[in-house]
């Protein structure tokens, strides 16, 4: 990171996967962080921490394992856990909840993909 001053922001977002396998669990944490990276211009320097919530429906591998795998990220604090179930909460869920630094100005972006885009449409572009 630069000397610019910079402010501690937690980044939201969720998505849902297709199955509960390896293969599908991946692909959507990949798709998710993918999105939350590019969305907000963030480099892995600036990532505090991550912690992923799924739903109880999946439980066919660590969605941080698939976020080590990536560049630079040996250093993030990761963290899975299982999401509350709620009569009702939509199925084969994925939420994030990422601690970045970012410059004061800068909007913070939290992206809401697939199914997920139902729980918060004032964020996911489908409103």
């Amino acid at each position: 990171m630069n000397d610019t001053p910079l402010r501690l922001v937690g980044l939201r977002g969720a998505t849902t996967c297709a199955a509960n396998t390896t293969t599908d669990i991946r692909q959507a944490v990949r798709e998710l962080i993918d999105d939350l990276v590019s969305r907000n211009g963030i480099s892995p320097a600036q990532i505090v921490s991550v912690t992923f919530s799924v739903t109880a429906d999946l439980d066919a591998c660590f969605p941080a394992a698939e976020a080590r795998q990536r560049n630079g990220w040996d250093s993030v604090a990761l963290l899975d856990c299982q999401q509350m179930a709620v009569q009702g909460d939509l199925c084969h869920c994925i939420r994030v909840l990422a601690h970045v630094w970012l410059p004061p100005e800068q909007t913070p972006q939290h992206p809401y993909l697939g199914e997920a885009s139902r729980l918060r449409p004032d964020r996911s572009g489908h409103n």
